[in-house]
């Protein structure tokens, strides 16, 4: 294995300016430096504490009035233990708002802890927070238990919240209580009587209100299973019965025993959930809401109209090709489809309708172009007009400025590697980039709409938040400049980390392909050298791009091993539009594999690569994509690391795995070809699998059928089975033993 030798302090600082290009014209920026000494990465390091993204804070948030500026931050000896802090935003100062060492944290209850895995959220203490609309106080949940703080107090008062563990609070518009769900209940606690409401009473068993069922929290990003009105006066909220879907009994695998988990998991071509929408007043007073004839149903998304007289809806059919924006008026209780988007194939959900507030109007995005675009629409559900358009993507609406005429968007109109801030005139329909950096900016508003706060980062640029003003996108104020100087924890290693070089391939089908190239600093164009393949290549997702990952620290640590790696974004990947993300419609693993080889041989032609030591890795979908690489192309890729990988879509669940291969019943050809099975018997060897024994999205299941498929033929493989952890494969003890283990497997067939 080759070892690299120490950068000089000329190069560390080159490098550690290339991450902070054009910020020197940023407000109260100052010079950047770096250590003077790099040093070589190791796996023990790159996710311990302090983390190597810095101290850029999560959480960021204006008080309604906008003159507070609160965030959560990991602590120095760990990362992921977060208080919360408060910035004077005249002169920049941090200080500590609140530790969570005066919360009173409970053991997570297993509904719980499902629920952060689903959200991908990890950590303890103050792990979330909201504002009341008075700009003086906080509302924060601590493991099931609640506090509402008053500024200028010295300790958060806990709600008498009773026995049980509290879920999914929330602050009422106005402010005047805070809602719950307990015990598969709806709650509300009345904050000048100081009382606990009951509002349902038939939660229990399979029954479940305001609460989010499984295939909402994985697939839809629906977290929440209630919504307040904007008056307080009324709580729209889901009911679910899970009685219909198959309750399994799986196996949670741990160090010291095995837990038994009854689960309703809806394999695919399975029964859903029976699924009810209802409004409820504070007193209890229920009015359920006709949802139609067809019951094998989703309801994606609920939001009220501005005023709160209306509720609205968006009804979606099972094969995901037909989405009804539904409106209830709960005077008259009559309803109105006010739009329909169809598709042959599938639609994608978005977070995208907002309701105005000065006319009776609102916002949605539709891909019925091929991109992702705005729309105005009437609230009587006719088309106003057209707001975007182009072969670009709209990724957010942000914020809307009515007195202003103004539309704030994030989207990809520069460049498809970038996320951008855009402005547009409603009277003019100009469109106007406001964020200024290369890079990806993450943006949220404060209520006045004349600032924002900036998430930036870029591929040598760790996060950065910051305060801009929303007309010319200048700085107004560091949150967290996060600069990598001497006293930054990646400082001592950054003159080991390489840029990618970018570049685009072609497709079979004449599509641009995009690709990255990471090479290690001391890297000679007269030496071979092997490539690892990291890989996603699924729906909904993209690796190229200009942002900062945490799963980059392992790229790097594989530089410092002699490896290039190569990323390329497939046929399949988001962002580029329907034509681009549809084509694996009804035949996964197929498309993308082919896309893939097209970069390998890219690889192939290069002097400096081995060809013949080319390896690929990937996690979840990425997995899978390793052993359909391993099957099917073994004299491509001589090495596989499958993490967490499906082998069987029918073992997956059916909203995600319905939408892109439609019913079993419907499509039994495309199931059986689109999974690993048929292809095992071209197997040649190199292949390694690793799987969370506790993991409850892509079940332990298809690994251990694997296992057996490739034992019975009497395949060699390698495997590494890790008790208790989950599809994220948390932790950094399991991720060290993770990443060594792979290290060590590529060095074995690679080198």
């Amino acid at each position: 294995m080759n070892r690299l030798s120490f950068v000089t302090t000329a190069m560390a600082v080159t490098l550690a300016l290339a991450g902070c290009t054009e910020q020197q014209s940023e407000k109260n920026d100052p010079a950047t430096t770096t250590a003077t000494i790099a040093q070589e990465l190791t796996v023990e390091r790159l996710y311990d504490s302090p983390s190597f993204s810095g101290k850029a804070p999560v959480g960021v948030k204006l008080s309604p009035d906008g003159n507070i500026l609160t965030l959560r931050k990991g602590r120095d000896d760990d990362q992921f233990r977060y208080d919360l802090w408060q910035l004077d935003m005249q002169s920049g100062e941090q200080s500590l708002l609140l530790s969570a060492d005066q919360l009173v944290e409970k053991e997570l209850s297993d509904e719980e802890k499902a629920r952060r895995e689903r959200m991908r959220v990890y950590g303890s203490g103050i792990m979330s927070y909201a504002w009341g609309t008075d700009s003086k106080a906080l509302l924060i949940p601590s493991a099931g238990s609640l506090y509402y703080y008053t500024l200028g107090s010295e300790q958060a008062r806990q709600l008498n919240t009773g026995d049980g563990f509290v879920t999914d609070p929330k602050l009422s518009p106005k402010g005047n209580y805070v809602s719950y769900v307990k015990a598969q209940n709806l709650y509300v606690y009345d904050l000048k009587a100081d009382k606990e409401i009951q509002l349902t009473f038939d939660g229990q068993g399979p029954i479940k209100n305001a609460m989010s069922e499984f295939v909402a929290q994985e697939e839809m990003d629906r977290m929440t299973g209630y919504w307040w009105s904007p008056t307080e006066e009324h709580i729209a909220f889901l009911q679910v019965d899970e009685t219909p879907v198959e309750l399994v009994t799986r196996n949670e695998i741990y160090a010291d025993g095995i837990k038994l988990v009854d689960q309703r998991y809806p394999y695919a071509g399975t029964a859903n959930v029976d699924i009810k929408l209802a409004i409820t007043d504070l007193k209890g007073k229920r009015t359920w809401i006709d949802l139609g004839d067809e019951r094998d149903i989703y309801i994606p998304r609920v939001d009220w109209q501005a005023k709160g007289e209306d509720l609205t809806y968006q009804w979606q059919d099972r094969p995901q090709h037909t989405i009804e924006l539904r409106n209830y008026n709960l005077a008259s209780k009559q309803q109105q489809v006010l739009l329909t988007e169809s598709d042959d194939v599938w639609l994608n959900l978005h977070h995208n309708l907002k309701f105005l507030k000065q006319s009776a109007q609102f916002i949605w995005t539709s891909e019925r172009s091929g991109f992702s675009h705005l729309y105005l629409y009437n609230n009587d559900g006719s088309l106003a007009k057209q707001l975007t358009k182009g072969d670009w993507q709209v990724d957010k609406l942000v914020s809307i400025n009515e007195t202003a005429g103004k539309v704030y968007f994030s989207g990809r109109k520069t460049d498809v590697l970038e996320v951008h801030l855009y402005e547009l005139d409603l009277a003019t329909d100009q469109i106007k980039q406001i964020s200024k950096r290369a890079g990806t900016h993450s943006v949220s508003f404060a209520n006045a709409g004349n600032v924002y706060i900036d998430r930036f980062s870029s591929d040598m640029q760790p996060p950065q938040v910051s305060v801009h003003d929303a007309a010319t996108g200048d700085n107004l104020q560091w949150i967290e400049q996060n600069q990598i100087d001497e006293n930054h924890p990646l400082s001592p290693y950054f003159g080991y980390f390489q840029r990618a070089q970018y570049g685009e391939l072609t497709a079979e089908d004449g599509k641009a392909l995009k690709y990255r190239l990471f090479k290690p600093h001391n890297f000679d164009e007269s030496k071979q050298y092997p490539v690892i393949v990291r890989v996603y290549g699924g729906p909904h997702a993209q690796l190229v791009a200009n942002r900062w990952s945490s799963h980059d620290y392992f790229t790097q640590y594989l530089l410092q091993q002699g490896y290039l790696v190569f990323q390329l974004d497939n046929r399949g990947s988001a962002n580029r539009g329907t034509a681009f993300e549809q084509v694996i419609y009804k035949h996964l693993g197929e498309i993308e594999l082919q896309d893939q080889i097209v970069g390998a041989k890219y690889l192939q032609s290069l002097p400096y690569v081995d060809g013949d030591n080319i390896g690929i890795y990937g996690h979840s979908y990425g997995g899978y994509m390793s052993i359909m690489a391993s099957f099917k192309a073994g004299d491509t890729f001589k090495a596989a690391v499958a993490g967490a990988p499906v082998t069987d879509w029918a073992l997956y669940d059916t909203h995600y795995t319905e939408r892109y291969l439609g019913h079993p019943l419907t499509n039994a050809k495309g199931y059986e070809l689109s999974s690993v099975f048929p292809y095992a018997k071209d197997y040649q060897g190199g292949l390694f699998i690793y799987h969370g024994m506790a993991d409850d999205n892509v079940l332990f299941t298809n690994a251990t059928k694997l296992y057996k498929t490739l034992q019975d033929q009497g395949s060699l493989f390698t495997a590494m089975d890790y008790p208790g952890s989950k599809h994220s494969m948390r932790g950094n003890k399991v991720r060290t033993h993770m990443y060594r283990t792979i290290t060590a497997f590529f060095d074995e067939k690679l080198k």
